[in-house]
C-alpha cells in the first residue's frame, strides 16, 4: 500500500499541473471506484464539470485536490468548499497524460482538463485491486485551526480525513503531544504507530525501518518506552520518510509509480523490510520476518530487544 513518501511523490507531480486547471469532462466508468462518494457516477461526474482545481493537499495516506468555491445552496454553518479526495488504497495510481491518450490498463477514471499555462492534459485514476477511491467530499475546519496539510495554506480539510492525525513531518504535529500519548499506550510500539488517528502515514514499511533504526522491538509495549526512547524514535520515523521521499517512495512492482509511471526506488535503501534472512547492518544477525496483524514485522533479533520497563 502506498505510503505517506509515496503518497507525497504523486500530491507533489500533481500540483503543478492540476493548479488553476479547469476541468472539462469527467469520465466515471468504474463505479468501485467511487465507493466514498455519496451520490453515484453520474453525481459525480456532474458536479465536476466546469470546476476548476486550486491545488493539491495531503495529510498522511489521503490526498485532495480543492475545488473552486460553489456557493450555490450552501447550508448554513457549512463553509461552501469541496475538493475531489483521492484515497490510492492498495494499489491506486494517479496518472498525468496527454489529452487524449489511449484508456490506461485498470483505468477506472479519467478527468480532462484544461491548465492555463500546459493546455489540455488528462488525469487518470487506475486501480488494479479496486481498493482505492475518488469522491467529491466537503471540507470542514481543522480542530486545532493550523493548515490541513502538506499543500495547502488553508485551515480546512475533508470531512472523511478529519479523523486522521497529523503526519511526523507536518509543520503542525505535536511531538509532546504523541510522546505523552506513548506512555498512555498498552499496545505494541509497532501497532500505535500504525495508528494513523495518532501520526498519520507510517505504513508497515517505513515502521518497520524506524524501529530497526531506533533498536526498538516492534513487540515492545508503547509505554515502556522512556521519553528520550520515544524521541529518538520519532527523529528515526522522520529521517526514514525523508529519506524514501527523497528517493521517489518504496517500489517492489509496478503499482506504486509517480504522476509519469515512473516506481521510487527506496526499495534498494531498506535496512529490515523485506530482509529476511540477510544479515543485519549493525550486528550480522540475520533479520527475522514475523507475522504481525496480517502483515509482517522485519526486525533484528539482537539489536531490537522487547523492553517491558521503561528504557
Amino acid at each position: 500500500m502506498p505510503e505517506l513518501p509515496e503518497v507525497e511523490v504523486v500530491r507533489a507531480g500533481l500540483f503543478p499541473a492540476l493548479t488553476g486547471a479547469r476541468i472539462v469532462a469527467v469520465d466515471a466508468r468504474d463505479p468501485r471506484a467511487l465507493t466514498r462518494h455519496t451520490g453515484g457516477a453520474h453525481d459525480f461526474e456532474a458536479r465536476l464539470r466546469g470546476r476548476s482545481i486550486t491545488g493539491a493537499a495531503r495529510r498522511g495516506k489521503f490526498l485532495w485536490l480543492p475545488l473552486e468555491a460553489d456557493v450555490s445552496g450552501v447550508a448554513e454553518g457549512s463553509t461552501g468548499a469541496e475538493a475531489i479526495l483521492v484515497h490510492l488504497g492498495m494499489s491506486g495510481q494517479m496518472l498525468l497524460r496527454p489529452d487524449g491518450a489511449p484508456v490506461e490498463r485498470h483505468e477506472r477514471i479519467r478527468l480532462s482538463i484544461e491548465h492555463p499555462e500546459h493546455g489540455p492534459l488528462d488525469v487518470v485514476f487506475a486501480d488494479q485491486r479496486t481498493f482505492g477511491s475518488l469522491a467529491i467530499d466537503p471540507l470542514v475546519p481543522t480542530a486545532d485551526g493550523e493548515a490541513a496539510g502538506w499543500g495547502t495554506p488553508d485551515p480546512l480539510l475533508p470531512g472523511q480525513v478529519a479523523h486522521i492525525g497529523r503526519d511526523p513531518l507536518d509543520a503542525a504535529f505535536r511531538d509532546r503531544a504523541f510522546v505523552h500519548a506513548l506512555a498512555r499506550k498498552d499496545s505494541a510500539i509497532k501497532r500505535v504507530l500504525l495508528d494513523q488517528t495518532l501520526a498519520s502515514g507510517i505504513g508497515n514499511i517505513y515502521a518497520d525501518e524506524a524501529l530497526w533504526a531506533a533498536r526498538i522491538h516492534p513487540e515492545t509495549p508503547a509505554r515502556a518506552l522512556s521519553s528520550r526512547a520515544a524521541g529518538r524514535l520519532l527523529t528515526e520515523v522522520r529521517v526514514v520518510l525523508n529519506r524514501a521521499l527523497a528517493e521517489g517512495g518504496t517500489s517492489f512492482d509496478a503499482q506504486y509509480v509517480n504522476v509519469n509511471g515512473q516506481a521510487g526506488y527506496f526499495a534498494h535503501s531498506l535496512r529490515a523490510y523485506g530482509r529476511a534472512g540477510q544479515p543485519c547492518e549493525r550486528c550480522g544477525r540475520p533479520i527475522v520476518r514475523a507475522s504481525f496483524m496480517n502483515r509482517s514485522s522485519h526486525f533484528c533479533p539482537r539489536c531490537q530487544r522487547v523492553s517491558l520497563a521503561r528504557a
